[in-house]
């Protein structure tokens, strides 16, 4: 059966008016979800878009560090290359050192993919701990506050490439993916199920070359394998895309605010 799925847009010409955005959507859903429940609980995403937005929220002169209730925050993480936390490529390691490190907030609320140890124990301690953390019983899947996603110019999201094994995964949380075209084939990753339960997914887009993949995974016929991005299929959240003018170009024109919707047949 056939479901409607709202897509909503704000497009940013300047790329410090589309970090701004980005800061500012993490601090409304986190200080939203400790007024609605106490605590906020969010997973970030690696990669180079987030790290500006990441150094302007501990940014002492911004005005995003003093507006989170730290001590009220739980962070996650969306995938994990196994490599250890020292590593450059790790995206803990990266937040570790642009956010973590530079703000109020508890270690132990950083609930890290351990990816020093082999995929498959990575994935499975991951899943643990979330399912410890949210007291998950059975089939139960997490419902995170905010989940922060980017995408790739081949239409991937998380660590879900195309024609890779965790796109097919329906019962797990977190899972091993061989990715045998990037560099560090070995991640660990959230699947489709686990991030659609979100109360709110964003995604944070920029480049030219995200255009064309971009219009696919919006407009095109619904074909995951090749574009994993639209396994994003919020079941009851808000699915939101902050997108570079360039990012953008291949969608229909924003209003005058840089506001834009899309109701996409699934």
């Amino acid at each position: 059966m056939a479901r409607t799925i709202r897509a909503e847009y704000h497009v940013f010409d300047e790329r410090d008016a589309l970090v701004r955005a980005a800061a500012e959507h993490f601090v409304q859903g986190i200080q939203a979800a400790v007024t609605a429940r106490g605590v906020a609980r969010i997973a970030i995403s690696g990669g180079n878009s987030p790290k500006p937005v990441f150094s302007l929220l501990a940014d002492p002169k911004a005005p995003y560090r003093e507006a989170v209730p730290w001590d009220r925050l739980w962070v996650f993480w969306v995938d994990e290359r196994c490599v250890p936390p020292d590593d450059p490529d790790s995206n803990f390691g990266a937040a570790r050192e642009l956010l973590v490190n530079r703000v109020p907030f508890p270690p132990e609320r950083a609930i890290r993919i351990e990816g020093e140890l082999r995929a498959e124990a990575a994935a499975n301690t991951y899943e643990s701990a979330i399912r410890a953390h949210f007291r998950l019983e059975g089939a139960e899947v997490p419902t995170f506050d905010v989940v922060h996603l980017g995408m790739g110019p081949d239409g991937h999201t998380a660590s879900l490439f195309p024609h890779t094994e965790a796109l097919h995964e329906m019962g797990r949380i977190a899972v091993a993916n061989e990715v045998p075209q990037q560099k560090q084939s070995q991640r660990v990753t959230r699947t489709g199920p686990g991030i659609n339960a979100a109360r709110d997914v964003f995604f944070l887009i920029d480049g030219a070359d995200k255009a064309d993949p971009l219009r696919r995974v919006l407009r095109g016929p619904y074909e995951p394998e090749t574009l994993p991005s639209q396994l994003i299929q919020p079941r009851n959240g808000r699915l939101l895309f902050l997108l570079g003018g360039a990012a953008a170009a291949q969608l229909p024109a924003a209003d005058e605010q840089g506001n834009g919707v899309l109701e996409i047949e699934r």
